[in-house]
């Protein structure tokens, strides 16, 4: 326990102590001995603020102390113990309420502190010992219990883990993590025991970065506490003014005491840190991590945003966007080929080939006599073919390109995406499109960002301009600054300073600068404590770009708290001080009217602990919108296949036109149309009952009958086939009818799911 916290603990007993003996002395007919004991119990308190206002002073500040002080002061000489006792009891009582109520706000912080670990399981041999945690080394692999909390980072050495990672990310389902996957110290175990290999040592992974950052969250001063001295500054001269016309008013100098007592500042000392603290508790909870009030009363006052791309705005890997093939080749052998020779590369790109093909549950053969020229491709053996994939100059350099090539190619530009080509045998089957993609959640973000007040949106990356302004256009930002260096970003966030206060939202190495510079550098640091962490202002522990909307709206509610607390607090104080003049309120009363304004005043900045984002009634469980979103990742395959049929008619042959399209047809029939009546029939009525406004859920239901409808045209298609001539025009309106139903379905699903994240619990 500190000096500072027994000091302020030793002197409320004294005060209660001094209080309750002049009460039995006053009871017992010794009016003499109450006014020694409740002297005696102010005088501590007047040498201990004394001290704490000469303190202030040397370090430059004024504050409202003063007129506590003096209160307590003139009540002594003026021969008013009582009154000094009372007020000496508010001011020592508040500044232990004061103490209580930080404490309440700071349990979400001190939470993550206690939990972090101190033993480990480590392996030595054939056995298992426990150790420090400080000694465990890179490579070392560990046990970690069912319950136990993961020491420190690594990844899963067990065939699979289920680890809850919602202290560190604010995520409150558990995750199954299969072998090689990463796993973030202070997870825990929800799972049986399992094995790890270190990847950090204790001091370097994610929790011990977070420990360090929750100890600057407790120890950092918001500038809006210090702005609470600069109210002061009026307060203290306008308490001395109202006291100076009780006096003139009355001729009694007892009236100007209660004028002063009415006016201990307590409001302006406690509402601006409690307020502020249970604002940072709050962020945490919800995986959010401020760095102190000071980077919670920045980000309240944001007027704009600027973001880094790859990894903030979109996943930050390559993602599988399509497989383009040769006529008469299967889309799936095309990737099974493709993945199985790129599983010998560590190549970025080849572990999202691979990746996307065990998605699709292909079976993957080893290759063999992998031959990998840096740069280009690679090529071995699968099955006793020579499979080759990588650029096509490096496949085929002196060949004309193929129609299909040339659409690979053209597909490719248009989505700002690499192409690996897949050659069999000397043959080029079919070709890889790769990209980053958009977060899922990133158009809410954007969406919650603009309700949360922010004027102005910023994209700035590295990234060349054709790819970055697809993106902006796509999220509607105000601004795209691509092709930019480290130095650019700076200068960036600094063009923008000059015009508002601004935040920077980055991830990588790379952004650490420019989120050093900005007002408030807000780092998405869900993949361990990086630099970019390190150098941030706030650090958001959940991939989720959306919880950088939510950390504003929760500043800007915290800052609206302990306004609101400041003000009203101030006001009641008026009211208080100007009943005293008149004569409505002796001393004693004013000082007990002063402490029920102090008690009020600290339950409302408590209030900045409540979620700001509560939504009332009926809601999405988790549960539910995962069972959706797995039924949209089923559709969306069926869709990847109807854009397969549609760039196969292109070359079919007229005797497997028919067939193509019956499986078009027998695909929207079967997937399609059966999961858009399953919405209309059950899913759709509970969102009826979670939105407020349901004339958006009615235009939803309008692309239902679209799509309905479409399905209808393409079943009259495939129905008329027998009969009809299969010539280039009929072909040509199956492709556009299956081609809008499967453009159609995409975006309606991906509309859904906003809608479904927005209403989740």
């Amino acid at each position: 326990m500190s000096f500072d916290r027994i000091l302020r603990w030793a002197l409320v007993a004294i005060a209660i102590a001094g209080l309750t003996a002049g009460g039995l002395a006053r009871a017992a007919g010794r009016p003499d001995v109450a006014d020694v004991a409740w002297a005696l119990g102010t005088a501590p308190v007047i040498a201990g603020l004394a001290v704490s206002i000469v303190r202030d002073l040397m370090s430059g500040r004024v504050g409202v102390d003063a007129i506590a002080l003096l209160s307590m002061s003139a009540a002594l000489a003026l021969g008013q113990p009582l009154a000094g006792a009372v007020v000496a009891l508010m001011y020592s009582g508040g500044n232990v309420l004061e103490e209580i109520a930080v404490a309440r706000a700071e349990h979400d912080l001190r939470s993550l502190v206690d939990r972090a670990p101190r033993q480990v399981h480590r392996k030595s041999g054939e056995r298992i010992e426990d150790a420090p945690v400080e000694d465990v080394a890179v490579g070392e692999e560990l046990l970690v219990k069912a319950g136990e909390i993961v020491p420190v980072d690594g990844v899963v050495a067990s065939a699979s883990a289920t680890i809850d990672e919602s202290a560190v990310t604010g995520e409150p389902i558990p995750v199954q993590k299969t072998r090689g996957t990463a796993v973030l110290s202070g997870s825990l175990n929800a799972g049986e025991t399992f094995r790890m290999t270190v990847t950090a040592v204790a001091s370097k992974s994610t929790y011990a970065g977070i420990v360090r950052m929750v100890t600057a969250a407790q120890t950092a001063k918001a500038p809006f506490v210090r702005l609470a001295d600069r109210y002061a500054l009026i307060f203290l001269p306008l308490t001395l003014v109202i006291a100076f016309v009780a006096w003139r008013i009355s001729g009694d100098l007892t009236r100007s005491l209660a004028v002063l007592v009415a006016a201990t500042p307590c409001p302006l000392i406690l509402a601006a840190p409690v307020a502020f603290i249970a604002g940072v508790a709050q962020a945490a909870r919800r995986g959010i991590l401020a760095k102190g009030g000071r980077a919670l009363e920045a980000l309240a006052r944001a007027h704009t945003v600027l973001f880094d791309k790859t990894g903030t705005l979109t996943v930050g890997g390559a993602r599988l966007l399509s497989v383009e093939v040769a006529p008469g080749e299967d889309p799936d052998e095309v990737l099974r080929l493709g993945a199985s020779l790129e599983q010998a590369s560590h190549h970025v790109l080849a572990k999202a080939v691979v990746a996307a093909a065990l998605a699709r549950g292909l079976a993957l053969k080893p290759p063999e006599h992998v031959k990998e020229i840096m740069g280009s491709g690679l090529g071995g053996q699968i099955d006793g073919r020579h499979v080759v994939a990588g650029s096509r100059d490096m496949l085929l350099s002196r060949a004309e390109l193929s129609p299909w090539e040339l659409r690979a190619i053209r597909r490719a530009s248009w989505r700002s995406a690499l192409v690996v080509f897949v050659a069999v045998d000397g043959r080029l089957i079919g070709a890889l499109l790769l990209a980053d993609e958009l977060r899922a959640d990133t158009p809410r973000a954007i969406r919650l960002l603009r309700d949360a007040g922010i004027k102005r949106m910023v994209m700035v990356t590295g990234d060349r301009a054709a790819a970055a302004q697809a993106i902006g256009a796509a999220l509607d930002l105000d601004a795209v600054l691509a092709d930019r260096v480290p130095a650019d970003k700076v200068e960036a966030v600094r063009s923008e300073q000059r015009l508002h206060p601004t935040i920077m939202v980055g991830d990588g190495i790379n952004d650490a600068p420019a989120l050093a510079v900005a007002d408030t550098g807000i780092a998405l640091g869900a993949r361990g404590a990086s630099a970019s962490s390190e150098a941030a202002d706030v650090v958001i522990l959940t991939d989720r770009l959306d919880r950088v909307g939510e950390a504003i709206i929760i500043a800007q509610r915290a800052r609206r708290i302990a306004l609101q607390s400041i003000f009203v607090g101030m006001g009641l104080s008026l009211v208080a001080m100007v009943a005293a003049t008149v004569g409505w309120l002796d001393p004693v009363p004013a000082a007990i009217v002063q402490e029920v304004i102090d008690v009020a005043v600290i339950l409302n900045a408590l209030r900045a602990l409540n979620p700001p984002l509560v939504r009332s009634g009926p809601h999405l469980t988790a549960e539910q919108g995962l069972t959706l979103h797995h039924d949209h990742q089923a559709l969306l395959r069926d869709l990847d296949r109807l854009r397969q049929i549609v760039d196969a008619l292109d070359d079919a042959a007229p005797e497997s036109v028919a067939a193509l399209i019956g499986e078009a047809h027998r695909l929207v029939q079967s997937s399609v149309v059966t999961h858009e009546r399953e919405d209309e029939d059950s899913v759709y009525p509970k969102l009826t009952e979670v939105l407020r406004d349901r004339h958006g859920l009615s235009a939803m239901s309008r692309a239902h009958r679209e799509i309905l409808h479409l399905a209808r045209l393409l079943a009259r298609i495939a129905e008329d086939l027998p009969s009809e001539k299969i010539d280039r025009y009929l072909i040509r309106d199956a492709q556009r009818v299956i081609e809008a139903i499967e453009t159609l379905v995409r975006m309606h699903t991906a509309q859904e799911e906003d809608i479904y994240e927005a209403v989740a619990a």
